[in-house]
């Protein structure tokens, strides 16, 4: 039985889902990646960014671009690696290796805490991205989501160590690099110390494009609740479809708290043979927005859907 997600990135065989693919223009992001671009995708969280990058990721892998091979990393960190530089680049190069790892490439997991060792902090990411490139023959594409979870000095350094490399692409750095940013790198202020913000240019002037993934349209919100429709037998009145609409704007995450409160969560929408009215609706929107977010009177433990 399939449900609306609301807890990380989407998986089609559990979750109701628009095709992540179909939120992005897929012949522009693969003209950049063979071109050799190195881009950012933004979306506040809980926007499906993540959703979008693995399946970017699985598309370049299955030869949409033809011969390159493609690694997803999301790089979030623990907040005492936030002001730490050595704690921070540590922590990026085993999440790299580990999902590099989880692809069937070993090479990182078996050379990346000897670069930190040999080149420090400071370079151990540059060297690392370089071997790896050059140690195999086919050019990477490389997707850093959640970079800007990093912060001052570390995400300085990683930023600087991309920019370092990047005249070698394809043949001896990433062909592509994406970054998952909740905004535009070029607009945070990073801070060496507090209070005192870190100038002297851009760390990462090496953009080509800033693409911005945005929330469902109103045809994508109603489709979404179809699939419920169509799975369950539940349908969704006009008047609910409408304030669905007009409670989210196409929110994918509000989309999906509100449809699962609706359909999953409240006693009388889970009798499936009931249609969900717009009063259903507004009761969970009501309790999402709630300062206090007060439960639901209307939801009781969780029992098994009724036809």
């Amino acid at each position: 039985m399939r449900y609306f997600n609301t807890e990380g990135p989407v998986r089609p065989d559990e979750h109701y889902a628009i095709s992540p693919l179909a939120r992005i223009d897929v012949d522009q992001v693969l003209t950049l990646i063979r071109t050799n671009r190195y881009f950012e995708l933004l979306a506040p969280a809980r926007s499906g960014k993540t959703s979008v990058l693995l399946a970017l990721r699985d598309l370049l892998n299955g030869g949409e671009v033809g011969n390159v091979r493609c690694v997803h990393a999301n790089i979030a960190v623990d907040e005492e690696s936030r002001d730490d530089v050595d704690r921070g680049i540590r922590a990026v190069l085993g999440i790299l290796a580990e999902s590099a790892q989880a692809l069937g490439d070993d090479y990182l997991g078996g050379v990346w805490r000897d670069a930190l060792a040999l080149n420090g902090p400071y370079a151990a990411l540059v060297e690392l991205l370089s071997c790896w490139c050059e140690a195999h023959p086919t050019p990477l594409v490389l997707l850093l989501d959640d970079v800007d979870s990093l912060a001052g000095d570390p995400l300085l350094s990683v930023l600087r160590q991309i920019r370092t490399g990047f005249p070698d692409r394809p043949k001896n750095f990433p062909q592509s690099v994406v970054l998952g940013c909740k905004q535009e790198i070029r607009d945070y202020r990073i801070w060496s110390a507090p209070g005192e913000a870190i100038s002297g240019g851009s760390p990462f002037n090496i953009i080509g494009k800033s693409l911005r993934l945005t929330d469902f349209t109103d045809a994508e919100t109603r489709a979404l609740m179809a699939q419920h429709t169509e799975e369950t037998g539940q349908v969704f009145t006009a008047a609910a479809l409408d304030a669905v609409w007009k409670q989210t704007q196409g929110q994918p995450w509000l989309v999906n708290a509100v449809c699962a409160g609706a359909c999953f969560e409240r006693e009388a929408g889970r009798d499936w043979s009931r249609a969900i009215e717009a009063g259903d609706i507004h009761a969970v929107g009501e309790a999402l927005v709630s300062p206090r977010r007060r439960p639901d009177p209307a939801c009781a433990a969780p029992a098994t859907p009724t036809r």
